[in-house]
C-alpha cells in the first residue's frame, strides 16, 4: 500500500486532505508538532474507516521531519504523495523595513529547509515506485510579495523556486510536483476555499498531473 504524508496537518485542510486521499485507499501519515491534536484527528479518521498514523516533528528541525516521514513509510507504505502545508508563524510576517537578516532565519528554516528535507526523505521511495506527487501549499504572497509580510514573501519565493525546479527535473521520472496558492484565509463554506473543496483540488492536482502553479482563488480575494 502507498501512503500520503501531510506535513503541517491540522483539523482544517490537513484533515480534509486525509479524508480525500483516504477514500482512495491511501494510508495517511500526519505530521505536526501537537501530538494531542494529531491523535484526535487519527481517531476521527479511524471512525471513518481510514488508516492513519500521527508523527510529531517540527519542520524547522530537518532531522525530526526526516524521522517522521521514515516512520510513515515503514508503517503505512511508501510515501507516494507528499503534501507540505504547515501554516507560517505570525512573527514571520513583519514589514519589510522592519525585517533584519535574523528575522529571516525562521521563515527560511520553515519554507526552505523543511521542504528540502521532506523531499529528500521521500524521493527515493517515489523513484522505486516509478511514480509520485509532491504538493506545496502556500499563501498568496508566494505569487505576489506583500510588503507587510516580508519573511513569508521571501521564503515562499524560495520555496516556489525549489518546487518549480523539482517539477522540471522530476517530470520525466513520473513524479509530479505542483504548487497550490491559496489567497487569503481558508474558510469553511467558501465556494473555492472551504477545506473540502481545497482537498478536492489537491486530489485533482495529483490525479491530472499538469502544470506547476495553480490558484485556489483570485489573488485579490
Amino acid at each position: 500500500m502507498s501512503s500520503v504524508a501531510i506535513v503541517g496537518a491540522g483539523p482544517g485542510l490537513g484533515t480534509a486532505v486525509a479524508r480525500r486521499f483516504g477514500r482512495e485507499g491511501f494510508g495517511v501519515g500526519l505530521v505536526a508538532r501537537d501530538r494531542g491534536r494529531l491523535d484526535a484527528i487519527v481517531g476521527t479518521l479511524a471512525d471513518e474507516g481510514i488508516t492513519a498514523r500521527a508523527c510529531t516533528a517540527d519542520v524547522r528541525r530537518p532531522e525530526e521531519l526526516a524521522v517522521a516521514l521514515r516512520e510513515i513509510a515503514d508503517t503505512l507504505g511508501t510515501v507516494e504523495v507528499l503534501q507540505y502545508s504547515p501554516v507560517p508563524h505570525r512573527d514571520f510576517m513583519r514589514p519589510v523595513l522592519d525585517t533584519g537578516h535574523q528575522d529571516l532565519v525562521g521563515p527560511i528554516e520553515f519554507s526552505v529547509y523543511g521542504p528540502v528535507a521532506a523531499v529528500q526523505q521521500v524521493l527515493p521511495g517515489m523513484r522505486r515506485l516509478g511514480r509520485g506527487t509532491i504538493l506545496f501549499v502556500n499563501g498568496g504572497s508566494a505569487a505576489v510579495p506583500h510588503p507587510e509580510r516580508a519573511g513569508t514573501s521571501i521564503a515562499f519565493a524560495a520555496e516556489s523556486a525549489y518546487g518549480h525546479l523539482l517539477h522540471d527535473r522530476l517530470a520525466p521520472e513520473g513524479i509530479h510536483v505542483a504548487q497550490l496558492v491559496i489567497p487569503g484565509a481558508i474558510t469553511a463554506g467558501h465556494a473555492r476555499k472551504d477545506p473540502a473543496v481545497l482537498a478536492e483540488t489537491l486530489w485533482s492536482l495529483h490525479r491530472d498531473r499538469h502544470g506547476f502553479r495553480h490558484y485556489a482563488d483570485d489573488l485579490d480575494s
